[in-house]
């Protein structure tokens, strides 16, 4: 019995028992954090799970009215449906946060629904919802400015004329945008003739010396003397591309054997032969290639302003809207023209 009591005494004994009981409550400390994490994996879950169908009107009401999630977490939520292009999501929220936002929020609330119908193409309740901001607060140039790209996307560029003036009277710069709004109205104008839209484009352009691209593209294809006649050689460069698909009969070459650019340019295409080599690469590959090979020029669009890249050209960028910002980059490029005229000769 005496042995007993020395064994339960014993110094050792008593670290086994310490150590058994230290196991004990972490092994269970373990457990029940891993079970909390579950049910609070298993909370988020069913919480994502009604995102991953657009809720009904009725549900998204309750979600936003019971406060689920707070207001600045809401429009961060349609924000990212917004940029991953799902805009009826980003629609269904902001409408219901109008109905339970703060009066301080209401109105940037509102601009963000605009701006969503705008780019989901809702043209109509873009502009009703920027209407309505521009009725309470009409000196908000943001909305204002979203409101004109909706006018012009109707093509009612009479009404986004009339909107340039409020946004002059917030020191705001219209130049360009009412020469670009002008020369949109020539050139929809069915009622006008083309050498008429010609002389009223090429008034624009000396007046303001803006929208080269826009204006130089028309008046290449309708009547290429006046093109030539009228064109700011130091301005080339711009319009590249539009030159470099003029036809050899639409050629002014008085004009051409004045510019080294244009000399190199048409000496890559094989017009003429003037130029041995250009300080642009591409032109400069192409003039000294062997006059067999199947490549010519190519290009690509660039922002200026956001360095987004189009692979055709624009005269107002549909991602940051801004205008005559457009940047031509030149590429080498497969001739499939020269293979398909090749193709079909091989049939004579």
């Amino acid at each position: 019995m005496n042995l007993y009591f020395l064994e339960f005494r014993d110094p050792l004994f008593g670290i086994i028992i310490f150590f058994i009981i230290i196991f004990v409550i972490t092994a269970l400390s373990y457990w029940f954090n891993k079970l909390k994490k579950r049910e609070d994996y298993k909370h988020l879950d069913n919480f994502l799970k009604q995102f991953h169908e657009v809720p009904s009107q009725n549900e998204l009401e309750v979600l936003v009215s019971k406060g689920c999630l707070s207001e600045k977490s809401w429009l961060l939520l349609a924000n990212s449906f917004t940029k991953s292009g799902n805009y009826e999501k980003s629609i269904e929220i902001y409408s219901q946060l109008l109905k339970v936002a703060d009066k301080t929020n209401y109105r940037d609330t509102l601009f963000l629904l605009g701006k969503t119908f705008y780019m989901a193409g809702f043209l109509e309740r873009a502009k009703q919802t920027f209407l309505e901001i521009l009725k309470n607060n009409p000196r908000t140039p943001q909305a204002l400015s979203y409101l004109l790209l909706v006018y012009e996307q109707m093509k009612n560029y009479t009404a986004a004329l009339d909107v340039l003036e409020p946004l002059s009277e917030l020191k705001k710069d219209i130049s360009v945008e009412e020469a670009y709004l002008n020369a949109l109205i020539i050139l929809n104008d069915v009622k006008i003739s083309s050498e008429d839209k010609a002389q009223k484009l090429l008034e624009i352009y000396k007046k303001t010396n803006q929208m080269t691209h826009m204006i130089f593209e028309y008046l290449f294809r309708v009547n290429p003397k006046i093109a030539w006649e009228n064109l700011d050689i130091s301005k080339s460069a711009l319009i590249v591309d539009i030159l470099w698909q003029c036809d050899k009969k639409d050629l002014n070459f008085d004009i051409i054997m004045q510019n080294s650019f244009l000399k190199e340019l048409y000496s890559a295409k094989k017009y003429i032969k003037e130029a041995n080599g250009s300080f642009v690469f591409e032109l400069d590959l192409l003039i000294n290639l062997n006059p067999n090979t199947k490549a010519t020029l190519g290009f690509e669009y660039v922002c200026d302003n956001c360095n987004q890249t189009y692979p055709f050209a624009f005269h107002r960028c549909s991602n940051c809207h801004a205008i005559e910002k457009m940047r031509v980059e030149l590429l080498i490029v497969k001739d499939y023209h020269r293979d398909f005229s090749e193709e079909s000769n091989s049939f004579l």
